[in-house]
Order: C-alpha cells, then structure tokens, then sequence
C-alpha cells in the first residue's frame, strides 16, 4: 500500500491510453488501442467470454486506507444496442479469500460515450496485499470500449501537496536540460549563450529555445497534472523573450494552460501576456484558477507569428499568497464639494497658473457681449496661444492638495478661439502623476460656444508631483478656460438621496385583502411581511469553466438572477475556423441557465472592433463576408430563438466598424432587422463603453443618441441600450446625468458589464455602490449585469468581490448588504377592512400570520404604483 505522501494526483497510469496499452492489462480477452480521425484514442476490449472480462491496473502501491477516491470514466460499448459497465475492485489477502468491492455502474447505449462515475474507500484491516482496478459488466460477446479513467482524491493525506514557496514546475531554470519539457508542435533545446555571446542568460547558466514554430500555438510547454490542485489560486512568473528576424523584432509572447477534463473536453485558460523584444529579457506574470477535475494539465508558451523562436530563462508557479483585507479608510478634512484650483476665478490674473510646454497665457476679463449670449461670458477665462503639439495649455501643480483614494470631480469649462477651426477637437482635462498620464474628462468641440468637461480621477499611490493641465486641440488652436474645479465628492451624501429615489421609483404600495370565510376573525391579528426574492435583474457574466467550480456556483445562485456569457457566444469563439464550430460550451452554459432558471443575455452576435474578429472573417471578400455574416445570424439566432432573452447585436459600433467598412452603412441595421425576423422574442440592444463617465468623445452620450436614432431612421428595430459599465473613479452626479439623458430616447437601459477597480477593497466597495444605487435609483434602468465577480475570472485587475479561493471580500460584501437592503418587509396587525397595506419592491414575498406562513405571493413590475393581493 502506498505511504500517505506519495500518491499521484489521477492514480492510473496512463489513463487516456496515448502510451497503448502500457500498465493495463486484459482480463482473460483480447485489447487495443484506436484512434479516431478527431486525434482521440479508446481502449477496445474484445473477445470476451465472460461478463466479468474486461480491463484492469494494479492499483496497489498508489492507494491508502481510509482516503476517499473519486472515478469518473469515458466508457462505451460495441456489438448490442444497450449494456451496463462496472467498476469493480479487486482486493487480495496472503492466505485469505479475494475480496471484490463494487464501485459503481452505468448504463450505456451503442455509439454513445457515457460517464462512469463513482467513489470508494479502503476501510478493511489489515490492508490488502493487492488491489487491482478493473471495468467490465456487459454481457459475453460485447465489446467494452474506454476513452480514459481518472481516480483521483482531493484530500492532502493523499496527494503531495506543495507548500506556497514551492515552485511546481520541475528543472524551472534547465539546468538538467529539456528533461520534463516538451515542444509543442515545434523543437526545443537549451543553450548557454546565442548570437555570438549577445544573448545570455539573464539568470543561472541555461536558457531554452523553441525552434520550427509553424503556428502561433507553438512554444514549450510542462505537464503539471499532478502537481496542481483545484480551487488554489497560482502565481505565474516567466522569464523571456524572442529571437526576431529582419520583419519581427516584438510579439506578445502568453502563457496558456491547457486542461483536458476528465470527460475529454479540451479548456484553454489564458494565464498571462506581456509584449517581448529581441533585445531584453522581460516577465511575464499573471494567475490561474483550475475550476474541475482535470485528468491532464499542461502549461505552455505561445504567441508570436510563425518563425519567430521564444526563448525562456525561468518558469516558476507557485500558490499565491492571499492578500491582507486592505484597511478602512478615514479621511480627514476632507473638505468634500471644495475647489482645490488655486485662482480658479482668474481674478487674480494667471497667479497659480503656468504653461506646459511653450505656449503663451493671458487672462481675459468678463465680457459684456458674450455674456449675454452665454453665462460663462461674466467669467473671466484663460488663454492658450501659440501652441506647437497638442499637450500643450494652461497647467497648475495640486501635489499637496490631492488626497489618496478620495474620489475627485472635474469641471470645466472650454471654448476654442472663434474661426481657430472648422473640423472637431477633443478638448482634455489630463493629470500627470509622475510619469504617468491620467485622463481626467473630455469634450468635442466642433464651434464657438462654450463646453463643459465633465470627468474625475483618484490617485491610489504615492506620488512626488501632481499636476493637472488642460490640452487636446491640434497644435495652432488657440483655447479658452474658466470656471475650473476640481473637488473631493462625498459619496455618503449621495446614497442618502439615492435611497430616498430609490424607495419612490422602485417601491409601490402593495395591499393584502382577507379573503377568509370568517373574516372578522382575521381582525387584529398580526401579520409579517418577508420578501424572498427581489426580482429586478442582477446578474454577472460566467464562463464554461466557472461551472465546474461548485463554490462559484453556490456564489452565483444565490445572488444573482441573469447570466451573459463571457466568450462563448461569440462568433471568434463558436466559428474559430471557418466551419469549423464550436456551440457546446455555450450549449452547456445555457443547459445551467435554464435548470436554474437563471434569464441570459446574448452576447454578442457580432463585434465591429476589428481587432476581435477572426482572421479567416478578416481575409474574405465583400460578397464572402455578406454570406458569411448571414449565416452566422442564421446559425446562432435560430439555434437559441426564444432561449436569449436579449441580444447585443453588434458589439461597440462607436468605437469600431470593421463591418461597416466593408459591407455599406446599412449592414448594421440589417442585422437588427434580420435578428429580429429569426428570433421576435429576443430584445436587440446596442451596447458601447465609457458612455457615462465623460472620458471618451467618441460614445458621448450625445453620441449614443444619434447612432440609436439614425439605426431607427433605417428600420432597426432597436430594443434596449447598453451601457458596459468598465468605470473607474465613477461619481454618481455625472452617471447619473448620461442616465438622464438616454432615458429620453424612451428605451430601457441596461448596464451591460459592470466592473470597478481599485486596489482598496473598502474603495471599490464604494464604488459598486455608487453604480448599483444610481443605477436602482433611476428609472429608465432596468437591470445590472456584472462583468465577473470570481477573482482570476476577470477581464480587469483588482475588480473581482470574491478571491480564488472563495473569501469574500469587502466589495463583496457590500453588494450582498445591497441586495440586502432592497428586500422589503412589514409587520402589523390586520385593520377592520381585512387588509393589510405597506410598500415593498417587485418580487417574491410570504405572508405569516400568527406566526404561520399562509401564502406567497409575487409582485409584478408594473406601472400602477398600487398593487392588490388578495389571501384565502
């Protein structure tokens, strides 16, 4: 029997047969291995005479006593229409009887793989002298068919588990050469020094190098499959770079872990990238989570065009240490709502200011003429002249006055020199926080009036100077400024009257009439009110692999109410070739909605970024791309008519338009037409980023109205607006105000992908707070969809509100108070009229009556704002 240390994490060797039948052996019958045109491999078991013939390993130096061993097997059968298949141990004593323990069985049908899943424990002293696993079960003459068979155990008596300081890749630093690393589809080899002694190592005395990489999937790679564990969050640290040639000398180098689960599904999660040059060693570091049981993992290096070799000097993976709670925030004199713009009235001329760059300033005073026209004409303003590049303009230093993690609002005013152009210019408020540039709020200006910039900025770290400048026109243009302020927002004000709001949009008086046969018994009794479930629409985003992990799922279910697919609805990543597809994962994801009556949101049919659209879409022709862009409606909406309650239609037309490029303006209200005939059901949406947070010109709110006007113009049948929601510093006045302005267009509005950052758990609390109340509060909005919550599952960093193993954090415990707070309850007695009367939000409720539950009931989301149930 094995020593509790040393056992591997899946215990039979060779479990996917890719070594033949090396440590398996047929009982009594005739086995061999065949591949299948799909590059799979499956056991055959033949010739059996018997129903206990079958396969078995000798299992005996890889088990313990008292472990308790998970199996999940891939078997099928051949030569009958319908068989069960066992698996069995076999358990032998010096000088007793052999014992046989059952496993477990399924029942399976010709051409069709079934899982065969089941648990054991070794409970019998003294252990057995040897235990042999083994399959079998169907009947004499049947052919008994396994693809793989996983036994494994999560408990650490069983497997080596590797302490937080130990690295699990084996000869990290290839001081023992290639041994236990693979090319993947290419050659590798380890070197001293290349290039006549101008590429050495950066560390230690070896690096690899990859060698005859045809595709971009092709690098070196480390199988981990015993060495990793499920649900522990890893650090990921390489060391690298490439060897260019004339036309390449950079490319993304990623590091991939590839998974095959233990039912033959393929997973490929995406740990890290880093931009890499021929001419320095750089890191390249990131995390990974793996969600299910695999039976093989495999981590690998990939990225750059065919041709180019990477080259690695040292791989490390290590657990990651959980990070410390950040610590609460106690800001004094704060001085919320004051201006911290020295001379912000300019009535002290440019005293405070100074030009960045070369430029020239001057302040003017109030004009009598203009104000008439416009209310910043009683103001004095500052001039930007004689500007040679566009970051040039009127600047002041706030080093002293900005206080880490406070939240700041920016308001501007900005004017362009009457005549100084006739074609639009992004106006500016920017910081410079060292070395680093911030954007602070922009404007378009495309005439003579003034225009307010509307923005904001947090700093998170230390930093020896701050400065803030106003910038942007083409060089040449001459600019006006007045009425600048910057000023720290207090938060706690706002959600005081968010709640107010929110009581009087979303609540509606709700009156329980007692129907009872005798119903002046009912008088006076007392009754309680508990709400269940609110039913507004919160929901996140998930992936395929989240699913497999069950405390994601318990987190998942219990908080939220609607799903939309991180990846796996779109079109690069169900058509990756043409014709090639790839519909189960995201069949998988709705199979999960729907048994957990979960609502999901489509997303996206199309994306107008050029940058996500695959190469093979990228290459076609006009004609080619038109067919191909049908069929993809085709085949995905029809697939999931009346299952997608929503449908992004083509993802981010304000910031892209790949397809519009090539295929005529009208495409894009083609496809909501053409959406809309192949699924009535579904409510088609446009969907952008940075529409409410004045950081972007491009989908200005403004900006967003056109576009949703002129696809209505063109019969695009658009049903709801978008906004993703990836905000940083957000304040509630100005989200609020985009709110207000798109909730004109008379159409429901939906953050879409909701996330916030900050490295202050305590902050980003905040600042989900600020978004989920403006959002709850406001009533053109009617529902939330965060982008993630799951650390390591996140398109941002330092967004997630639970960490990789499960610990809730502060953010995530703020939105639980949230959802929290907006249940409704009651209690009183019931009035002479049989009644009872209070107000609550839509959703489920149940009512006690003397401290019995005698009914549930729902309130709808309706328009009246009073709603009768009526209690029998």
């Amino acid at each position: 029997m094995a020593s509790s240390s040393s056992s591997m994490y899946n215990i039979i060797h060779n479990h996917d047969f890719s070594n033949g039948m090396h440590s398996w052996h047929t009982n009594c019958c005739d086995g061999t291995v065949v591949s299948t045109d799909t590059c799979n491999r499956y056991a055959l078991i033949s010739n059996r005479k018997e129903c206990w013939q079958g396969l078995e390993q000798d299992i005996t130096t890889r088990v313990s006593s008292g472990i308790t061993y998970t199996l999940c097997a891939r078997v099928g059968v051949s030569g009958t229409h319908h068989a069960h298949v066992i698996a069995t141990l076999k358990l032998e004593y010096h000088g007793s009887e052999t014992k046989y323990m059952f496993i477990t069985r399924t029942s399976v049908s010709k051409g069709r793989w079934e899982n065969l899943e089941g648990t054991f424990v070794l409970s019998d002293k003294p252990d057995p002298d040897r235990v042999v696993f083994y399959l079998e079960g169907p009947d004499p003459g049947v052919n008994l068919l396994v693809q793989h068979v996983l036994v494994s155990s999560d408990s650490t008596n069983s497997t080596r588990r590797y302490g937080k300081d130990e690295n699990i890749i084996l000869n990290p630093n290839l001081e023992e050469g290639v041994n236990k690393w693979s090319g993947r589809g290419c050659q590798i080899g380890v070197h001293r020094s290349m290039r006549d002694g101008k590429i050495l190592p950066k560390s230690g005395n070896f690096f690899a190098s990859t060698t005859e990489r045809a595709h971009t999937w092709n690098g070196i790679q480390q199988d981990i499959t015993a060495r990793v564990e499920r649900k522990l969050a890893y650090n990921v640290i390489a060391t690298v770079r490439i060897v260019g040639n004339n036309s390449c000398d950079a490319a993304e180098i990623r590091a991939t872990m590839w998974v095959q689960t233990s039912d033959s599904r393929e997973q490929y999660i995406g740990i890290a990238s880093t931009h890499a040059t021929d001419k320095e060693w750089v890191e390249l570091q990131g995390t990974f989570v793996l969600n299910g049981y695999p039976s093989k993992v495999v981590v690998y290096l990939e990225g750059p065009p065919p041709g180019i070799d990477i080259l690695l000097d040292g791989f490390v993976v290590k657990r990651a240490n959980r990070i410390p709670p950040s610590p609460r925030l106690l800001f004094q004199n704060a001085d919320f709502g004051v201006n911290i713009i020295a001379n912000s009235d300019l009535r002290s001329g440019t005293k405070g200011w100074f030009p960045l760059g070369n430029c020239k300033l001057s302040v003017a005073p109030p004009s009598a003429a203009a104000a008439g026209r416009n209310t910043l004409g009683s103001h004095h303003s500052i001039h930007a002249t004689h500007r040679t590049h566009t970051w040039m303009g009127p600047a002041q230093l706030i080093t002293d006055k900005v206080k880490l993690f406070l939240t700041y609002q920016v308001s501007a005013w900005v004017r362009l020199v009457p005549g100084a152009t006739a074609s639009p210019q992004n106006v500016n408020v920017a910081l410079g926080v060292d070395d680093q540039w911030v954007n602070a709020g922009q404007v378009e200006v495309s005439d003579d009036r003034w225009h307010e910039i509307c923005g904001s900025f947090r700093i998170e770290k230390p930093a020896g100077k701050v400065m803030v400048y106003v910038q942007g026109p083409a060089p040449e243009i001459s600019f006006m400024v007045a009425r600048f302020q910057i000023f720290a927002v207090d938060r706690q004000a706002r959600f005081r009257q968010l709640k107010h709001q929110t009581d009087k949009i979303r609540k509606r008086g709700i009156t329980l009439k007692f129907t009872t046969s005798d119903s002046r018994s009912m008088h006076g009794a007392t009754v309680k009110i508990q709400q269940l479930h609110n039913s507004f629409p919160i929901g996140s985003c998930i992936s395929r692999t989240n699913i497999d992990n069950e405390d994601f799922v318990a987190f998942f279910l219990k908080h939220f109410n609607w799903a939309v697919f991180g990846n796996e609805l779109k079109w690069y990543w169900t058509e990756p070739q043409r014709g090639n597809f790839n519909y189960k994962d995201a069949d998988e994801l709705l199979k999960f909605c729907e048994d957990n009556n979960i609502g999901v949101r489509g997303h996206c049919i199309f994306w107008e970024v050029e940058d996500t659209v695959q190469n093979w879409v990228k290459s076609l022709g006009r004609d080619d791309l038109a067919v191909a862009v049908e069929n993809r409606l085709k085949g995905l909406v029809k697939r999931y008519k009346g299952k997608m309650k929503h449908y992004d239609v083509n993802n981010e037309m304000l910031h892209g338009s790949f397809y519009q490029d090539r295929l005529g303006e009208e495409i894009r209200a083609k496809m909501f037409k053409e959406a809309k005939r192949l699924d009535p059901s579904a409510v088609l949406f446009v969907n952008d980023y940075h529409v409410e947070d004045g950081c972007d010109t491009r989908s200005s709110p403004e900006k967003y109205i056109d576009q949703i006007v002129h696809l209505e113009e063109q019969g695009a049948p658009v049903g709801g607006i978008g906004i993703q929601g990836h905000i940083d510093s957000p304040v509630g006045s100005i989200v609020c105000c985009a709110l207000d302005k798109l909730g004109k267009t008379g159409l429901p509005i939906w953050f879409t992908e909701l996330d916030v950052c900050s490295m202050n758990e305590h902050v980003r609390a905040d600042d989900l707070e600020v978004m989920m109340r403006e959002a709850f509060a406001h009533p053109a909005v009617e529902g939330i969809m965060l982008w993630g919550f799951w650390e390591s599952f996140m398109s941002r960093d330092k967004c997630h509100l639970v960490d990789a193993e499960g610990q809730v954090n502060e953010a995530g415990k703020r939105f639980i108070e949230l959802k929290k707070e907006w249940l409704s309850e009651g209690d009183g007695y019931i009035n002479e009229q049989s009644e009872f009367s209070f107000r609550g939000f839509e959703g489920t409720y149940q009512v006690i009556i003397q401290n019995k539950i005698v009914k549930t009931f729902v309130v709808q989301q309706q328009q009246q704002q009073q709603q009768v149930v009526y209690v029998d």
